[in-house]
């Protein structure tokens, strides 16, 4: 017996609101922080989530420069990258890149739990880090969420 009435909703690009969100990062987990922004990149909050349509928000988070990671991770927590040449392979520790370049961090992880195509690349380009207390998106009006 199959339900001829109800049909699954798919949100179209035209249908989508997209709202702005700031996240204050002080104090927070990085792991924890991360899946939350995750979500609301993705549109996983929202009814009308689609897998296959970008239909998260904005989010603006501030002071990144200020996450906490437990354990020895400081220290022991390693991002590579490698130019291509041979012998070439850099490792750094997560303790050098927060003080050189805390937004990489944060970027990186939530990176991590985006789809690895197209779309995440498309939903990553709606997340705005800063290391300190200011951001240029007052004009937007962003709802401050506690993460």
């Amino acid at each position: 017996m199959v339900n001829v009435g109800t049909k699954t909703y798919s949100a179209k690009e035209s249908e989508i609101q997209r709202k702005w969100f700031l996240i204050d990062a002080k104090d927070k987990n990085l792991g924890r922080l991360s899946t939350e922004i995750a979500k609301i990149l993705r549109g996983k909050n929202k009814v009308i989530f689609t897998p296959h349509v970008d239909c998260g928000d904005f989010v603006i988070v501030i002071n990144a420069s200020k996450i906490k990671v437990t354990g020895n991770k400081l220290d022991e927590k390693l991002y590579y990258s490698h130019s291509g040449y041979v012998g070439n392979l850099k490792s750094r520790t997560l303790k050098e890149l927060l003080e050189k370049k805390p937004e990489f961090v944060l970027r990186h992880a939530v990176k991590g739990m985006l789809p690895h195509n197209i779309l995440g690349r498309h939903m990553l380009k709606k997340l705005k880090i800063y290391s300190g207390d200011n951001h240029p998106h007052q004009a937007q009006k962003p709802e401050i969420i506690e993460v």
